[in-house]
């Protein structure tokens, strides 16, 4: 990259020398510019270099936490995602019909949350962060209208929405062809942090915890961590919408107003964006305990959802993913 700047402070050194004095003080000029054309240049390259994100056109790029996010924008981003996700489906061998079973059909659509006040489908996924949102879908299934008291008060029933596993094989066909369907994604890093954090690490430390992870394999893995691909079937649903964790406190409110929720129902808060710097530190952190093939490991692990998510600030993106985990 400085090649063609060093060759040109070359030969304006050249012509320096042999032109008369009344030029000397343009040709310094020149040669300054030079100069500073190659430093500007060495420090793009080490800017692309150091963030990788930039080049690759990152999503959440698009999504900056000081600026206004308006419905043109986030239609935007959610095409740039389901573009993602269209892409990785095509070179996938996944299953994209709904198999002819009910049985069947039940176990691969058994992560999906049916809201039937909203006709609305969602992927229910631990450790990503919807708890306060999830509370306001079960008070709306309490109630007869979709007005809400402000604040919203955690429902007096758990376990009123209803899995659409439970229903019969044309049900599901038609619900899946009408109502709005949502998958919210998180970074697979962070909720494996998440999931030790909660406890479900039984008393391991963190680097025994991913050693016991990596030792089951996706297949066996619990819900907590488990791939997004397998539990959410992204290449069978069409969802309309793709949430990303860090960015549900605006994505969502405009997601609810278009469903029809009233302007003046007050949401819960998302503090997601709040907690991502915190998250940032602590990956980091407890990424050092790990050796560099068990990253690579934890990469192959999750190697689908990077591929249908692009989780490109994630610190395990861009790793050369091994396997053998076991």
């Amino acid at each position: 990259m400085s090649g063609p700047c060093l060759l040109f402070a070359v030969i304006v050194c050249s012509w320096w020398g042999s032109s008369e004095m009344p030029k000397m003080r343009f040709l310094l000029r020149l040669l300054i510019l030079a100069l500073l054309c190659c430093l500007s240049l060495l420090w793009w390259g080490h800017f692309l270099r150091s963030h990788p994100s930039q080049r690759r056109g990152d999503l959440e790029a698009d999504m900056k936490d000081d600026l206004p996010l308006t419905f043109d924008t986030l239609l935007h981003v959610q095409q740039l995602r389901k573009k993602t996700l269209r892409s990785f489906c095509s070179k996938t061998a996944k299953v994209t019909k709904l198999p002819a079973s009910q049985q069947q059909a039940a176990e691969v659509l058994s992560r999906i949350a049916v809201t039937t006040k909203l006709d609305f489908l969602y992927c229910q996924v631990p450790a990503i962060g919807l708890e306060s949102w999830e509370w306001l879908l079960e008070v709306l299934e309490e109630k007869a209208d979709v007005t809400l008291e402000v604040p919203v008060h955690q429902p007096q029933q758990r376990g009123l929405q209803r899995r659409l596993s439970e229903y019969n094989l044309t049900a599901m066909e038609v619900m899946l062809r009408s109502y709005t369907k949502v998958l919210f994604a998180r970074d697979p890093f962070q909720r494996l942090i998440s999931a030790y954090m909660q406890g479900l690490a039984d008393g391991l430390t963190f680097k025994e915890f991913i050693q016991s992870v990596l030792n089951r394999g996706p297949q066996n893995a619990s819900m907590e961590w488990k791939p997004l691909v397998s539990l959410c079937r992204p290449c069978l649903i069409q969802y309309d919408y793709v949430m990303m964790f860090g960015f549900l406190n605006r994505e969502v409110h405009h997601l609810m107003r278009r469903m029809g929720l009233p302007m003046d129902v007050h949401l819960p808060e998302f503090r997601d964006s709040q907690f991502r710097s915190t998250y940032s530190w602590l990956s980091e952190q407890l990424l050092s305990e790990l050796s560099l093939k068990e990253r690579r490991q934890l990469a192959h692990f999750y190697r689908q959802d990077f591929a249908a998510f692009r989780f490109s600030s994630s610190l395990l993106w861009d790793l050369p993913s091994t396997e053998g985990s076991r």
